[in-house]
């Protein structure tokens, strides 16, 4: 119980001494989360890139040119793939930091602009080598049915990407661009192999000025574990959101109401409403015409 106590006063001490609105810890839960951020978008254009052109198709009919470049670029993507996948990315950050001015005798990354570059470099690519392999599973996910009905209607392989297939793609990929955010935001801690200070970074710096290594390290592990449940959060809110409404009810009690728009919306009782007056009114018109068409039917 006493080092329970005595770890809560360090940590209270730590957080006296570096937590305020300009202190290293709240620096580093910045740093950190505008690089996230930052990194899994461009990371996702750059996986949406590449599962589109994975995902071309291609025949035995086509000109030799096009097969040729179709299958290149889908070796070029693989090898890419599995490179920055098969390895860590802290390796990564040391190979592109340290090897670019090593092989150009450039010093390509200087001052704090430079180490920016460099971290947001390393983590899109790693992002996007994933996001990759994502997007072509959501593409292929789709039934072939579908493309198949656009080829028949007359749209080409882009038409059908952009509103038939990538639609549909994107809502089962959400999923696993929230994972890959929330990855990254751990594992941008990695980046202080190239003197980048993030949220670890402000960490290592702090320890090595106070020597309180655990207690700093507890105030790591619940800003990390805070800042990845409020994304958790945020990502299970988008997916509801992009879902829609959970059911409709069909509201066809009569027989001259048509089946097509006359839903009521369970969570709009206004536009219920307003549905249900307009129907009464066409209702009543049709039995107007009615009645006026057997009445000519009479005479």
């Amino acid at each position: 119980m006493d080092k329970l106590i005595k770890l809560v006063e360090d940590i209270a001490k730590l957080w006296a001494n570096y937590g305020g609105l300009d202190g290293q810890y709240l620096m580093g839960i910045r740093r950190t989360l505008i690089l996230a951020v930052a990194a899994t978008l461009i990371g996702c254009l750059i996986g949406l890139l590449c599962g589109i052109l994975n995902t071309i198709p291609y025949s035995k009919q086509d000109p030799p040119v096009k097969r040729f470049f179709l299958k290149l670029i889908r070796v070029v993507i693989r090898i890419y793939v599995e490179v920055f996948r098969g390895t860590p990315m802290i390796l990564q950050a040391v190979f592109i930091f340290y090897g670019i001015p090593y092989f150009t005798d450039t010093q390509v990354f200087q001052g704090n602009s430079g180490m920016w570059l460099a971290a947001l470099l390393v983590v899109s690519i790693n992002t996007g080598a994933y996001m990759a392999e994502s997007v072509r599973g959501g593409i292929i996910s789709i039934d072939p049915g579908q493309t198949e009905g656009a080829k028949a209607i007359g749209m080409t392989h882009v038409q059908t990407m952009t509103n038939v297939i990538l639609p549909q793609a994107l809502r089962n990929i959400i999923p696993q661009i929230g994972n890959n955010f929330i990855i990254n935001v751990k594992d941008t801690s990695v980046m202080f192999v190239i003197g980048f200070v993030e949220f670890f970074g402000a960490h290592r710096n702090i320890v090595g000025v106070n020597l309180l290594y655990f207690p700093s390290a507890a105030i790591e592990m619940i800003g990390y574990l805070t800042m990845t449940l409020i994304a958790s959060f945020l990502l299970r809110l988008l997916e509801k959101k992009m879902d829609g409404d959970d059911n409709y009810e069909l509201a066809q009690a009569d027989q001259l109401v048509m089946a097509a728009g006359t839903y009521s919306h369970p969570r709009n009782p206004e536009k219920a409403l307003e549905h249900s007056l307009i129907k009464d009114e066409d209702r009543e018109r049709v039995r107007q015409e009615q009645k006026q068409g057997r009445t000519r039917g009479e005479r």
